[in-house]
C-alpha cells in the first residue's frame, strides 16, 4: 500500500477504536472483519487459547454495556425476536488485537495487525498531546487567576492617583496685602 492509502486505512481503523471501562478497545466483530475472519471463529480461537488472552488483553462486555453500545453505534438497530443480545461481544485492547492476529494465523490477519497497532499508537499520541495541552491550559488558568487578583490590587492602589486632585486649603506663597479695594466710579 502506498502512504496515502495506509493513512486512510489507519484513520478508518481509528473510528472503530472505542473507550470502554477507561481503555481503548476494538470489538470482536470489528476486529474479525478487519482480519478477514468470521466473528465466531475469532471468539473460538480466543477461547481455545485463553492462556494467551489475560484480562488486560480482552474482556467480555456486560449486558448493560452491550445494550448501551448497540444503541450508541446505530440509531436504526432494533432487535426483533426476544429483544435481547444473544452473544455479548468481546473487547480487545491493543495487545489483545495483536494476539488475536497471531492466533488466527492468516496472511490477512498478520498484514492488518500492523495497521491496527499503528491506529492504537496514533490514538495514544493524540491522547498524550491532548493531555499535555490540557495540563498547559490548567497552568495558564492558575496563572490568570492569580494575575487577576494582582491586577485588582494594583488598580485599587492606582485609582486614587487617577482622581482629580483636591484643592488644598492653604494660603498662597508670598506677601499679600489685605486692603480694601478702592471704589472707583466712571465719570460721566
Amino acid at each position: 500500500m502506498n502512504n496515502k492509502k495506509a493513512i486512510a486505512a489507519i484513520e478508518q481503523l481509528e473510528s472503530l477504536i472505542l473507550t470502554i471501562r477507561g481503555q481503548k478497545v476494538m470489538l470482536d466483530a470489528d476486529l474479525a472483519c478487519i482480519y478477514g475472519a468470521p466473528t465466531k471463529r475469532l471468539n473460538e480461537q480466543v477461547k481455545r487459547n485463553c492462556d494467551r488472552f489475560p484480562e488486560d488483553f480482552v474482556f467480555q462486555l456486560t449486558q448493560d454495556e452491550a445494550v448501551t453500545l448497540l444503541h450508541s453505534r446505530s440509531q436504526f438497530a432494533t432487535l426483533k425476536r426476544g429483544q435481547n443480545i444473544k452473544y455479548r461481544p468481546y473487547a480487545f485492547t491493543e495487545h489483545g488485537a495483536i494476539m488475536a492476529a497471531n492466533v488466527l494465523n492468516s496472511p490477512r490477519a498478520v498484514a492488518m495487525s500492523v495497521y491496527v497497532v499503528r491506529a492504537f499508537v496514533r490514538l495514544r499520541g493524540e491522547l498524550a498531546a491532548t493531555l499535555t495541552l490540557e495540563k498547559r491550559l490548567a497552568e495558564i488558568e492558575r496563572m490568570l487567576i492569580g494575575h487577576d487578583a494582582a491586577l485588582r490590587d494594583l488598580y485599587q492602589k492606582i485609582r486614587p492617583l487617577l482622581l482629580p486632585p483636591t484643592e488644598p486649603n492653604r494660603k498662597g506663597i508670598g506677601f499679600h496685602v489685605k486692603e480694601r479695594r478702592g471704589r472707583y466710579a466712571v465719570a460721566g
